[in-house]
């Protein structure tokens, strides 16, 4: 929304469906702005994929054989590549309706492809943001993505040379731009560290989380006499075998399920909690978190953080000055760590402190927005549309 609030006239539009559910007051009204395609966009494809083939038979034809014929790594990175592929037919028609000078897609594999096949039809640069598992692994038309983008966003450091090994020659359109954090909304927590300590976990119940590391290493807390209290906030599709091993490993006296919590009530959460804990690691296929903003929020709130040594999380949690940082996939290093945090308050906090120095400096939207804004104008042009 700081794009708007700067003066650019941002027309957002979805390849997917309206989500009706769990929204913070925010998203709600974020969502009145959004022009939706979803499922029934495929009604207008055949018009939209005819009114191209009669307009420019030749680019329509080319562009059949590229993203239609490739062999993906999987079904899901392949639908949603074919998916985005046709939106881009459709979308082309609105943006060149509306006069849509720069074409942005927050993603790199579907939203990306969908922006990609737009800016051919209509003749208008386009850019994206890579992120984690919309790049690793890489959705086999990334560096073509990579080469025909006007500029590439990466939201962490660590990514820029990882995308840049796909298109040779493009390092320097790829500019690593963290996600900024709402900071006007972030209280410090108090962290009393008073047994039973409250250890807080959040995020998706994915591959990518490994919230079975923490449990394990939550185990080893219990079998060595810590008192505490982890609370596991979220949902999806691990959810089912992370009930299972709670049971199995006999935690269930310890160890708290609250479900999804929308954004605007995530706060307090932060507020209730002596530590944040993330166990990210990477999956066998390669996926893996980027930088969870989680992690920024829990440091923005002065909450103390351990974690794990994934892709850029390393950039935030330096071990031993504004958290711990732990090998991934290691649950008794992350015990260790977590007992060691619990130990020291005074040292915690100090971490904690230098953490959230580090989130207002580097993720202060008004700076992070800002660095958007600029690459968008210069790809206008210093014209005020997108």
């Amino acid at each position: 929304m700081d794009l708007w609030r700067m003066g650019l006239d941002v027309q957002v539009y979805t390849l997917y469906g309206e989500i009706k559910k769990q929204l913070s007051p925010e998203m709600v009204e974020a969502s009145k702005r959004v022009h939706r395609l979803g499922i029934p966009f495929l009604k207008r494809l055949p018009s939209d994929l005819a009114y191209w083939w009669k307009r420019n038979r030749p680019l329509t034809s080319e562009l059949f054989k590229t993203i239609p014929v490739r062999r993906w790594k999987s079904i899901e990175f392949g639908g949603e590549n074919i998916f985005g592929f046709l939106a881009g037919f459709t979308l082309a028609r609105f943006f060149e309706e509306q006069g849509i000078g720069h074409i942005h897609a927050p993603w790199a594999m579907g939203p990306a492809t969908a922006a990609w096949v737009a800016s051919r039809l209509i003749q208008v640069p386009f850019s994206f943001t890579g992120r984690a598992g919309d790049i690793y692994p890489q959705d086999g038309a990334l560096g073509e993505k990579l080469e025909a983008a006007r500029f590439v966003i990466s939201e962490n450091k660590t990514n820029v040379s990882y995308m840049a090994q796909y298109a040779p020659g493009s390092e320097h359109k790829i500019h690593p731009i963290y996600n900024g954090v709402p900071l006007e909304n972030h209280s410090i927590a108090p962290v009393k560290m008073k047994p039973p300590y409250e250890i807080l976990a959040l995020g998706r119940f994915a591959r990518i989380k490994a919230f079975d590391d923490l449990l394990r290493a939550a185990k080893m807390l219990k079998d060595q006499g810590v008192p505490f209290h982890l609370k596991l906030v979220g949902d999806g599709p691990r959810k089912y075998q992370l009930l299972y091993i709670t049971r199995k490993l006999r935690l269930t006296d310890v160890v708290s399920y609250p479900g999804f919590v929308p954004y605007h009530k995530v706060s307090d959460l932060f507020l209730g909690a002596d530590m944040f804990v993330m166990s990210s690691a990477v999956h066998s296929t390669g996926d893996r978190d980027g930088l969870p903003t989680v992690i920024l929020e829990a440091l923005a709130h002065r909450v103390p953080v351990v974690s794990t040594d994934v892709c850029g999380i390393p950039e935030v949690i330096k071990d031993g000055v504004t958290g711990y940082l732990v090998p991934q996939k290691n649950p008794r290093e992350l015990a260790r760590a977590m007992a060691e945090m619990l130990q020291d308050r005074n040292r915690a906090i100090r971490m904690a402190e230098v953490g959230r120095e580090l989130v207002l400096k580097e993720f202060a939207p008004e700076k992070t927005h800002k660095e958007v804004y600029d690459l968008v104008m210069s790809s206008l042009g210093g014209h005020g549309n997108d």
